[in-house]
């Protein structure tokens, strides 16, 4: 994957998505904001310099690698330089996906698509998947609840988590069912 639009494909997929995240962290361990778009613009040349695309198991953790890597050097090359930024960034783990403050709001996003799907269920499959799921009852506590039997359950749960997974994953929290397979015929005895 040396060819320039694998990287350009790469860059665009994988690596642009994170900038929200990689300025926050940037500007979380940069003292001045005016170097923050630099600093940022260096992590992006190093990236698309020096990287082994094709054997990256997280470019995540690369990226921020790098970022990290970006800020020690500045740090290094300035002429004064407080413990403290030299410390703050030393503490910083190298797998960005532990920084709590990320964690939260990612999750938050998921939470929030993930009740936007929900709503998007028909009623009784969102009321079925709202109480297995969400307050945890089980299939015959829900079927008595809701007056059906627990076949019923365990049919709409599939169909509401099929869709709310499809919905999570960029498609439409829409209901598939298979097709219905005919009856067989019956010959009558003579």
């Amino acid at each position: 994957m040396t060819d320039d639009a694998a990287i350009k494909r790469w860059f665009t997929q994988e690596v642009l998505p994170l900038e929200r995240d990689l300025v926050r962290f940037i500007a979380r361990h940069c003292r001045n904001e005016a170097d923050v778009l630099d600093l940022r613009q260096e992590v992006y040349e190093r990236a698309l310099t020096g990287s082994p695309i094709d054997r990256l198991r997280s470019t995540r953790s690369y990226v921020f690698t790098i970022a990290r890597n970006v800020l020690v050097d500045r740090a290094r090359r300035a002429k004064i330089v407080s413990f403290e930024q030299i410390a703050d960034i030393d503490l910083v783990d190298l797998d960005p996906d532990l920084l709590a403050e990320e964690r939260q709001m990612t999750a938050r996003d998921e939470l929030r698509r993930a009740m936007a799907g929900l709503d998007q269920l028909p009623p009784r499959c969102r009321e079925v998947v709202r109480l297995r799921k969400v307050e945890g009852l089980s299939i015959r506590e829900t079927a008595e609840r809701m007056q059906v039997s627990h076949h019923t359950i365990e049919r709409q749960l599939t169909l509401g988590l099929r869709a709310l997974a499809s919905f999570m994953l960029g498609g439409g929290a829409r209901i598939s069912r298979p097709p219905a397979r005919p009856m067989p015929v019956r010959k009558a005895d003579a």
